[in-house]
């Protein structure tokens, strides 16, 4: 019997159990180990808002684990890999056996070395326990100040702000999100929370933080301003939890490299999730070569990596075709989107940008492919409309539109009919990870099943059109010409 381990019970290391289980059926054994429990970090800042039970941040316990005949080491945390002996060193001081090997074990929250930052009251939101501590200090209306503007720290932030939180954020960069929005974006974004009353302090750093005569937190900043805050979070970045694999031989540049089997440099032992540097789709040369390989630490593309590995593993020759970098943020409803390469410098674009309401969209193009998007605007103008899945489809598919990319360039809130027309939709409908439709989740909350998804009606949409069909109108997207 193979003897399949996965280090890692995050969203990753489940997707990678569920699929060797579908694929090797009773005739493996897998085991599990995870220093904590296995849920799904993004669903944390939802908790926090009390939006869901913390029941609900789990994807597996104890019963889910008994049905799917796994072993659940939970608690433990590995502390060496021995690849030449095929064994794992525990930090109970166990040691487990395998055959093939999953690392899944994330990512850590980096802490700038700030003096004060290691006090009672300032806090990384990372974890559960994170989670536990901030909601069990959050009582009223705290003020709390956010340190990073990233994509990770504005999650929270919308949390804290559904809470009613008094709210003060700095960011180092010279405007929000900078890794996910351009300066007209983020100038957006800034003013819509701004019209909130939320606090921005950009392009400026935290020097020191301080406990005030009246107990509460004070911040002093590089500008010389100063902010008070009941509690603070720190959200400056993260790094690969690759310590343990130093001296395995396994190698590493930044996180685990990974093939596009999700096989590291020894046979028999993958990678995948936040630990794990895989396929950039988008990185080959125009025309096809060999893809650069990248982090891209969000939960997509962690279960698809989950998955490619999982059944290597099983025995099936499963590729990859690459990781999209993309992003979807709400904003205190104002909605954001990011895919591909949206911030290469001297290729051209296509804007569309209404300051008053606010709107904005962006096109990056290479010939007549479209390689990045940005957009910017009120639920009802980004991620209402399907818009934001097309673009990303036209990105994903890598296809040359011809004659349908003029039509964007002079159409751009009217992607439906490029997406159909040009058989972009078609394609994709027809495409699957592993070459079969994926499985429903084998975990689910209280045992409640979603209802099933029939995919006979959009394959009818996708696969005709009618006749004279480029002479329809274009209707644009609610907020063009709209103040509010």
């Amino acid at each position: 019997m193979t003897r399949h381990v996965i280090i890692g019970g995050g969203p990753a290391g489940i997707a990678a159990l569920e699929t060797i289980r579908v694929l090797a059926g009773q005739a493996a054994s897998i085991t599990l180990i995870s220093d904590e429990p296995a849920y799904a970090r993004m669903a944390l800042p939802y908790y926090l808002a009390r939006d869901i039970a913390e029941g609900q941040v789990l994807i597996g316990d104890q019963a889910y684990f008994a049905r799917q005949g796994v072993e659940a080491r939970l608690g433990v945390r590995v502390q060496q890999v021995d690849t030449q002996a095929r064994t794992l060193t525990l930090s109970d001081g166990g040691m487990v056996s395998f055959d093939t090997l999953l690392i899944a074990t994330g990512a850590s929250p980096q802490r700038p070395p700030i003096p004060g930052i290691d006090q009672e009251g300032v806090y990384t939101f990372w974890t559960l326990d994170d989670a536990r501590t901030v909601i069990a200090k959050g009582h009223g209306t705290p003020e709390a100040v956010l340190i990073g503007a990233g994509f990770i720290g504005f999650i929270v932030l919308n949390a804290m702000a559904k809470l009613g939180w008094k709210l003060s954020v700095v960011e180092l960069e010279d405007h929000v999100l900078p890794r996910m929005l351009d300066a007209q974006g983020a100038k957006a974004v800034e003013g819509w929370l701004r019209a909130r009353g939320v606090v921005l302090q950009t392009g400026c750093h935290v020097r020191e933080i301080a406990r005030s005569g009246s107990g509460k937190l004070s911040l002093a900043l590089s500008t010389g301003a100063t902010l008070t805050a009941d509690l603070v979070i720190v959200a400056t970045g993260i790094r690969p939890n690759v310590e343990f694999l130093r001296g395995s031989g396994i190698t590493i540049d930044e996180g685990v490299v990974v093939d596009d089997r999700m096989q590291t440099s020894i046979p028999g032992i993958y990678a995948a999730g936040d630990v794990a540097a895989g396929p950039d789709l988008l990185s080959g040369a125009p025309g096809g070569g060999p893809l650069r390989t990248a982090i891209h630490a969000i939960q997509p593309t962690a279960v698809d990596h989950g998955r490619i590995a999982g059944a290597n593993m099983a025995g099936r020759e499963v590729r990859y075709p690459g990781s999209l970098l993309m992003n979807v943020l709400d904003v205190l409803k104002l909605h954001c989107a990011s895919f591909g390469r949206w911030q290469e410098a001297g290729r051209e674009v296509t804007v569309v940008y209404n300051p008053t309401r606010p709107l904005y969209r962006k096109y990056v193009w290479e010939d007549d492919r479209l390689v990045g998007a940005l957009f910017v605007g009120p639920s009802e103008d980004v991620t209402l409309l399907n818009d934001v899945g097309m673009a990303k489809g036209l990105i994903q598919t890598k296809q040359s539109l011809g004659a349908w990319a003029k039509y964007v360039r002079a159409h751009p809130t009217d992607l439906r009919r490029a997406y159909v027309g040009s058989g972009v939709a078609n394609t994709l409908i027809q495409r699957t990870l592993l070459g079969a439709p994926a499985r429903d989740r084998a975990y689910r909350v209280g045992g409640v099943q979603p209802p099933p998804w029939h995919k006979a009606p959009h394959a009818l949409l996708v696969g005709t059109r009618p006749a004279r069909y480029t002479e329809l109108k274009p209707t644009p997207t609610p907020g063009i010409g709209k103040s509010t």
